[in-house]
């Protein structure tokens, strides 16, 4: 549904491993030119640069194109999770202004996933180009302060148990710079991932796919339709401008991936696909690509993390390319915040692999399962598949499974067991006593603890514990309903701790023992309610 995710090369560097203060002017630690250096000036390396930066770290990001140099972009589709992360940094509004929203994605015939039925402020999927989502990412990480270097191709770099030195080549020459930790967001050929010996094992599902941005005499039924046919499929999404993006795959053409493509292509695969081509006039972009299946064993290799398409690439299928970047970069930015300014332990940082690749993997199972769907020829493969769609709308938990996994929305981090049903699951966009939404103040970049008015604060008080959340890093809400859980939610909008409790002395001591280990105390065992490695796919209770 997204229309593919390929972006121009990333690279970075890690921030300092000491305590950081405010960001400053020329740089970030003792011998070093900034606290994280991230490469790759794509969605996922403009959003993690804009959340450190807004944290007050020194950031440097590298960028191999120039800064006149336009990103043509292939990924399409802004999925609800996504729109979630970029209205808790105060986007998400401007961009759904610009953009195209789908409440239904139509697939294989008559098929219908049904967004307008998520449990999201964004009940839909935002047809929007990823230059639009670039643009918004890109001012807000100038804003923070972020040192944009364009025209920097990295060559390599080195590490060692006090920072991160990346190399790197200009029209100047060659340079170098230092940082205590390093991201690579430089895409599926990243020269980061090269640089610290990481294989990317995987294959290509599907070659000589085409793509287009046309102008059609003959609107289609649906804004957005996905078909297969025994020869070809196609996508037609409107961009709700006029425009659409087109995208199709011919099983009698299969040219290299460099081979020039025109629009008479296009417009023979899109009737192979649809017995129509929808009289497609006026492209103003045509390319050729292939899809790959790849994921890093590892997204850290000491101070160094891959996230988005460095990390994984997968089929355009499902439009989950730019969207699983992006929270990648959520999951990361606050952890390696935490580390650096000297709240938790070096060991935060693993739990990014362990939260986040096996939702690479479920995503490269999930796309690929879909594009498999669409490349079947048989006659009895071909009807399996149609009478699939059909359960689809028949079977209304089968459809809110099926979008809610696309969108992320039902993604959580799997909690250790005896945990609070809650910890690790996403936070839904809850409405405060105040009138606030939880997704405006995780727009400061804390930890949101939420609970029945003040009482788990004034139990904690009492108790003797002393563990009244510090502000600088723990903002406090009360339930705008008499609902009695409290709940401790993360910066990426992830439940860290939650409990039912109502004995003032048990509620106290879950709740100091929850702060200690999330927010910043001495390191210590961490709560029963904390998240460890793996993910899940549920329902949310909070919805």
């Amino acid at each position: 549904m997204d229309a593919l995710n390929r972006k121009p090369g990333d690279t970075s560097t890690h921030p300092s491993s000491g305590t950081a203060t405010a960001r400053p002017a020329g740089g970030g630690a003792e011998g070093r030119d900034a606290d994280v250096l991230v490469v790759g000036a794509g969605p996922t390396g403009l959003l993690l640069a804009g959340d450190l930066a807004e944290a007050g770290l020194a950031v440097t990001l590298l960028e191999r194109r120039d800064d006149t140099t336009s990103n043509l972009s292939r990924a399409l589709a802004v999925h609800a999770r996504s729109l979630e992360q970029l209205d808790a940094r105060g986007l998400a509004d401007e961009l759904v202004a610009g953009g195209h929203r789908l409440t239904g994605l139509q697939v294989f015939g008559d098929a219908v996933l049904a967004a307008g039925r998520l449990p999201s402020r964004f009940p839909f999927v935002l047809i929007t180009p990823q230059y639009e989502v670039e643009r918004l990412l890109e001012r807000r990480a100038r804003q923070a302060g972020v040192t944009f270097r364009y025209g920097s191709e990295v060559l390599g770099l080195d590490q060692d148990a006090d920072g991160v030195t990346v190399r790197f080549r200009t029209a100047e020459g060659i340079g170098s710079s230092r940082a205590s930790y390093a991201v690579g967001t430089d895409g599926g050929r990243s020269t980061v991932r090269e640089a610290i010996g990481l294989p990317f094992p995987g294959k290509a599902v599907i070659r000589s796919v085409v793509l287009a941005d046309v102008r059609l005499a003959q609107e289609p039924d649906s804004a957005f339709s996905v078909n297969a046919t025994r020869d070809a499929f196609g996508l037609i999404g409107s961009f709700g401008d006029g425009w659409y993006r087109a995208i199709g795959w011919n099983r009698h053409v299969q040219r290299d991936d460099d081979a020039p493509v025109d629009l008479a292509e296009v417009r023979e695969v899109t009737r192979l696909a649809f017995g129509t081509d929808f009289g497609m006039h006026d492209a103003r972009w045509v390319s050729r690509f292939r899809s790959d299946e790849r994921q890093a064993p590892a997204y850290r290799v000491g101070r160094v993390f891959l996230a988005g398409d460095a990390a994984h690439v997968h089929s355009p299928a499902g439009g989950q390319g730019m969207n699983v970047g992006l929270q990648d970069a959520a999951n990361l930015s606050w952890k390696l915040t935490a580390v650096l300014k000297g709240h938790s332990p070096d060991s935060l940082l693993d739990s990014y692999q362990a939260e986040r690749h096996p939702v690479g993997t479920k995503v490269l199972r999930s796309s690929g399962a879909i594009i498999r769907l669409a490349l079947v020829q048989s006659a009895a493969g071909r009807a399996a598949r149609g009478f699939g769609a059909q359960l689809i709308n028949r079977l209304p938990p089968l459809s809110r499974r099926a979008i809610g996994n696309v969108s992320g929305i039902d993604i959580a981090y799997r909690a250790e067991r005896g945990a609070h049903a809650l910890a690790g699951r996403r936070a839904p966009d809850v409405q405060l006593a105040d009138g606030s939404r939880l997704y405006e103040l995780l727009r400061q970049g804390k930890f949101v603890l939420i609970a029945p008015g003040d009482e788990a604060l004034a139990a904690a008080a009492d108790a003797g514990t002393g563990s009244v959340p510090s502000p600088d890093r723990v903002v406090t809400a009360s339930w705008r309903s008499d609902r009695r859980t409290a709940l401790l939610v993360r910066p990426d909008g992830h439940i860290a701790w939650a409990t039912d409790a109502t004995a003032p002395a048990a509620r106290a001591a879950s709740l100091h023992t929850a702060l200690a280990h999330w927010t910043g105390a001495p390191a210590g065992p961490a709560p029963a309610d904390a998240v460890r490695p793996a993910a899940r796919i549920q329902p949310d209770p909070l919805g």
